[in-house]
């Protein structure tokens, strides 16, 4: 009785072990790679629980999920030759199992193959752009981080390591230390220069708009002074007409008044004239 029970006991413990051993799990976010003598026959993508022939065939966890990336910061010459300290992130994700486990085998192995193909492609594109262009512009640093995750995904894709570079971005483009001021100043003086320009022009300008309004207010009021010249030559004209005409409907009456209205103004501030008495013009003034 002992015998048989020490049989089934072992039995138990060699199916537990068996069944163990044939199982594996799947979770969310990863792939499974099954492994038979090193070699990969298949890959588990879904989530849950899954078979595989123990002792013979092992399996090889991979994430499944995107990654990033972060390199340190390196020191890079611009095309103008100033040196700036450059670093960036990287988000990448593993698209063929069995393809990266031939090629990486690990995930820091792929890590430290992306970060060689971005380290080469920032230093050669930067090295084509002025320092002044990397840092004013940003649709310049966008254009640049656009190539640079092409030129990074084609060249990984060229090696086949069955990953997918999804997007390549510049952090920081600092200068170093001993030569940002001297870097700093030179902006400071093109800027200052540029502002004189803007300044100067707008002096000319002011100047040009200030003689043009100028010539056109003289030329306004030319025209203003000869118009009323011609207006009052118009309206002496006009009353002369009336004068000779009203002189001709009645002389003696038009003398007449002419005479009243020159009393107006000679008697106007109370003078002492002396006038013949027999004249005309005392007779009218003495009423005779």
């Amino acid at each position: 009785m002992k015998k048989n029970q020490l049989i089934l006991l072992v039995s138990l413990v060699l199916v537990v072990i068996l069944g163990a051993g044939s199982m594996y799990i799947v979770k969310e976010g990863e792939y499974k790679v099954v492994l038979k003598f090193g070699e990969a026959v298949r890959v588990a993508e879904t989530p849950g629980l899954k078979l595989k022939i123990p002792f013979i065939e092992n399996v090889s966890p991979l994430p499944k999920y995107q990654m990033t990336y972060e390199s340190n910061p390196t020191s890079i010459l611009t095309k103008d030759k100033k040196p700036i300290i450059v670093d960036n992130y990287t988000v990448w994700r593993i698209t063929n199992p069995e393809q990266f486990l031939k090629t990486a085998q690990t995930v820091s192995a792929g890590v430290q193959r992306i970060d060689e193909a971005v380290y080469n492609s920032v230093r050669r594109k930067l090295s084509e752009v002025n320092y002044d262009n990397i840092i004013s512009e940003q649709t310049e640093r966008g254009n640049i981080n656009d190539e640079i995750t092409r030129d990074v995904a084609e060249a990984l894709k060229r090696d086949d390591y069955g990953v997918e570079v999804i997007d390549v971005r510049i952090k920081r483009t600092d200068l170093p230390e001993g030569n940002k001021q001297s870097v700093y100043n030179r902006m400071i003086s093109d800027r200052q220069s540029i502002a004189a320009r803007y300044l100067s022009e707008g002096d000319e300008e002011s100047r040009k708009i200030t003689a043009k309004a100028d010539r056109t207010a003289s030329e306004l009021m030319s025209q203003a002074q000869a118009d009323a010249k011609k207006i009052v030559a118009e309206g002496e004209q006009q009353a002369a007409k009336i004068y000779n005409k009203a002189y001709g409907q009645d002389p003696a009456f038009y003398n007449f008044y002419r005479t009243l209205d020159s009393y107006v103004t000679t008697l106007k501030n109370e003078p002492v004239i002396m006038l013949p008495i027999d004249s005309p013009y005392a007779k009218i003034l003495l009423g005779k």
